[in-house]
């Protein structure tokens, strides 16, 4: 007797078969991760740092719109990540 998390499995792989993806494209997925991993990391250090100055200089105002600058920027980045990963996806190889 199955489980049902395995006919929900069955279920899913009949409605949308999972794709097969090649070497290349799985080393193209890995190099959109890793661009876009970095300029997150980039966007991470530089909105931190002017996070912590206006927080030493009292600034509570422009500290509350850097925050939601730095959530709307990395957000931002990572949509654009899944985009270009889905292309990857996409293509034909």
């Amino acid at each position: 007797m199955k489980s049902a998390y395995e006919l929900a499995m069955e279920k899913l792989e009949d409605s949308a078969p999972a794709v097969k993806l090649t070497d290349e494209q799985r080393a193209e997925l890995a190099a959109v991760d890793e661009k876009f991993q970095a300029k997150i990391a980039e966007k991470e250090v530089f909105l931190t740092d002017l996070i912590a100055k206006a927080t030493a200089s009292g600034n509570f105002e422009e500290l509350a719109e850097l925050e939601t600058q730095k959530q709307r920027e990395i957000s931002k980045l990572e949509a654009q990540r899944e985009e270009a990963k889905e292309k990857v996806r996409q293509s034909q190889g």
